[in-house]
């Protein structure tokens, strides 16, 4: 897939900004309160916008919008150990997985398949570097052994990763519905138009 076109960009620079903003940020509720997309937005955000400089901005906003939760909101500080600094290699495997895919993305069956497995692997992989680095060195387990990691590992992998795949699976569908649209209405114009 080629760069997006600069509005384009904007646009889904927009939409992942509002959604880290209504997921991440537990400020309206319960009523309002939809599973954390942050996890999506890394990997879409490499997908689709591709520049560094993005991702420091959405990992400055993952930042302050947990010390906006914990500070103002009333969230518990239990994860902010050491452990924290290791969000940034964690959310680095899913931008710059998505962003290592996006030349191959378009509207194919074939190539958003192709987009959901590397999403599976990025996610699979960024949640074992998250959630080893609290369990090792957070420090808030006495006596860690590797075997109670995987069980851990594997009690909170799958949620967490299957919410991150729900989130990527509707921007996929979408991605493939525009371009099937788009190719329809293409098909439809007169050869001289």
């Amino acid at each position: 897939m080629k760069p997006l076109s600069r509005s384009s960009a904007v646009t889904v620079f927009v939409a992942l900004l509002v959604v880290m903003l209504a997921t991440r940020f537990k400020h309206f509720g319960d009523v309002l309160h939809l599973p954390d997309a942050s996890m999506a937005v890394f990997f879409l955000g490499g997908l689709y916008l591709r520049r560094h400089a993005l991702f420091g901005l959405f990992m400055a906003l993952a930042v302050v919008l947990d010390w906006v939760s914990i500070s103002y909101a009333g969230v518990s500080d239990f994860c902010v150990t050491v452990a924290y600094s290791f969000l940034l290699p964690a959310y680095a495997v899913l931008w710059y997985g998505g962003r290592q895919y996006a030349a191959y993305l378009q509207g194919s069956a074939g190539s958003l398949i192709g987009a959901f497995g590397v999403a599976l692997l990025a996610a699979s992989l960024s949640f074992a570097i998250s959630n080893g680095a609290f369990y090792w060195f957070g420090g808030r387990y006495a006596a860690p052994h590797f075997s109670e990691y995987v069980a851990r590992l594997w009690q909170w992998g799958p949620l967490f990763v299957r919410t991150t795949l729900s989130y990527i699976a509707v921007a996929l569908a979408g991605h493939g519905l525009f371009a099937w649209a788009t190719s329809s209405r293409l098909a439809g114009r007169p050869s001289g138009a």
